[in-house]
């Protein structure tokens, strides 16, 4: 998993996927199997959006989750002059055309998004977020649940639980 994780210095996420790496404490094997009731749940859990980080790089297309991302750290910018430095930094890196890390939006959303970075606001890229969380939702979501990165995570999750309660008998 750590592998799947490490990003270039460039990247806009960075700073998210160091928190994510520093990350210790891994689900239980009960806490991953809620991820499976919706995509936000999975998200919310640290480790489950790591998981889920390092699948979407495994299939190349790991450009949807550093953008979602980085509209979150956006919409949390309170100073305007951060928040156009921001913008312009996401823009240029994941919605202009030949984008170094473009993600698969239709034309009508990217030209919406860039007018609306005239005057940003804390809303400026929900419409493009929407489209690629909806992406991910309906279709990288649900490979990853049947993925064996997640598939694995339950079971050994599962053993390791076991193997315990079984040590914990054995002393008593």
């Amino acid at each position: 998993l750590g592998v799947f994780l490490q990003t270039s210095e460039k990247s806009y996420s960075s700073v998210q996927v160091n928190k994510i790496e520093k990350t210790k404490s891994r689900p239980s094997s009960e806490e991953a199997k809620k991820w499976r009731q919706s995509l936000d749940k999975m998200l919310a859990h640290k480790y489950g959006l790591a998981a889920f980080r390092a699948f979407l790089l495994s299939e190349y297309s790991g450009e949807n989750i550093e953008f979602w991302l980085a509209c979150e750290d956006y919409k949390k910018t309170k100073s305007p002059a951060k928040r156009a430095s921001k913008a312009k930094k996401i823009y240029l890196e994941f919605i202009e055309t030949n984008a170094p890390k473009e993600v698969n939006i239709d034309y009508e959303t990217k030209d919406f998004t860039k007018s609306h970075l005239l005057k940003p606001n804390c809303s400026s890229f929900d419409v493009a977020q929407k489209k690629i969380y909806n992406l991910m939702e309906k279709d990288s979501y649900a490979r990853f649940l049947k993925s064996e990165l997640y598939l694995n995570l339950i079971k050994q999750r599962e053993r390791t639980t076991s193997q315990s309660d079984t040590n914990r008998q054995s002393q008593t």
